[in-house]
């Protein structure tokens, strides 16, 4: 943090010298940063100002490459350049991918660390949980955490205890389900899921509670690895008259197999994200993962800029302003007709 600091008592500097008050004026008109993508969002011409050649070392890691995390990942990175981090000049952004392995995870996490990176942004639950081991030197904020409590992240989240913050985009698990039995009669549901995956888990528990409740039986189908992904699937198929997974990583990765299970059994496949609606699955009731994104690059912007230290910052819980998406392609294809209260919803996304 000694890096940190020294670079923020320079911005001070320059700050209060009206000539290079002048010069950060005429780089970000030259950059046309300016943002009103969210009224949590930071005005560009307020981010820190390169001095002396010297660049903010920003790691980003995410525990694998699918839609979901790299619209988080993109939204992100537009979001810091909007906010005036501006690659190779102020900034040095630096991105990894674990490949869905935890090991690779934590070799890339101490690779930050012996970079000297300034501050690591982790997008899902496993990278977050490596990356903590870092936290005590290097500043973490995480995205696309479904349970940072239950995943040893946070102490509450209205005041995360360490030196760690970030959004969550917990599922609401009764909405979705509510949703899904008012398209199709479901009386047994497959959950598809890796058990390794602590976000994964803790949704489990909420929709056997949902499911008790209105009397379906739930059939689990767990998966270790990508490869398992579809023959489980398939299986499940065969034993039920939905399956569900919530944002499961693993499962969200190899979505395309998933979704040609549901296809070939002319069942529906629900899912925990928009982007898992976009790569196949039939529906769900969720958020748009841009503005996970955006909010992250919005809570690393306060952190470097010296406003706020993470355990001063509350975890930002997406579960409001939640859109219905429906696969087109995937309802003709599976023999399930689209209501029209749906199709005339406002806030429903029909992909097509």
């Amino acid at each position: 943090m000694h890096h940190l600091e020294e670079k923020n008592m320079k911005i001070k500097k320059l700050i209060s010298a009206a000539a290079a008050a002048m010069l950060c004026l005429s780089m970000f008109t030259a950059c046309g940063s300016t943002s009103d993508n969210s009224a949590d969002s930071s005005a560009a011409g307020d981010a820190p100002a390169a001095s002396d050649g010297e660049k903010y070392k920003i790691g980003v890691i995410q525990i694998v490459e699918h839609t979901s995390l790299n619209t988080i990942r993109d939204a992100f990175t537009e979001q810091m350049k909007e906010l005036g981090y501006i690659d190779g000049e102020n900034a040095e952004f630096e991105y990894q991918s674990a490949q869905g392995e935890v090991t690779t995870a934590n070799s890339i996490i101490q690779s930050f660390q012996s970079d000297g990176k300034d501050i690591i942004v982790a997008i899902a639950t496993p990278t977050a949980q490596a990356a903590a081991s870092a936290s005590d030197e290097i500043p973490v904020v995480f995205s696309a955490v479904t349970d940072p409590i239950a995943a040893g992240l946070v102490d509450s989240l209205e005041s995360t205890g360490r030196n760690i913050t970030g959004t969550s985009d917990k599922l609401q698990i009764n909405l979705i389900l509510d949703f899904a039995t008012s398209l199709t009669p479901i009386q047994t549901l497959g959950f598809l899921y890796n058990p390794g995956e602590a976000n994964s888990v803790s949704c489990l528990e909420e929709v056997k509670a949902y499911c008790d409740e209105h009397g379906i039986t739930v059939v689990e189908k767990a998966v270790s690895n990508t490869s398992e992904v579809q023959q489980a699937a398939q299986v499940m198929f065969d034993e039920v008259d939905a399956g569900f997974s919530p944002i499961d990583n693993t499962v969200a990765t190899a979505m395309a197999a998933v979704s040609e299970a549901a296809k070939e059994a002319k069942k529906p496949m629900y899912v925990g994200a928009d982007s898992m609606v976009m790569d196949g699955g039939f529906a769900t009731l969720g958020i748009d993962y841009t503005d996970l994104g955006k909010e992250t690059a919005n809570m690393a912007d306060q952190i470097l800029k010296g406003e706020k230290k993470p355990s001063e910052i509350p975890v930002k819980v997406f579960d409001t302003d939640l859109h219905k998406y429906v696969n087109k392609t995937v309802a003709e294809a599976i023999g399930v007709t689209i209501p029209d209260d749906v199709l005339n919803d406002e806030n429903a996304v029909i992909v097509e």
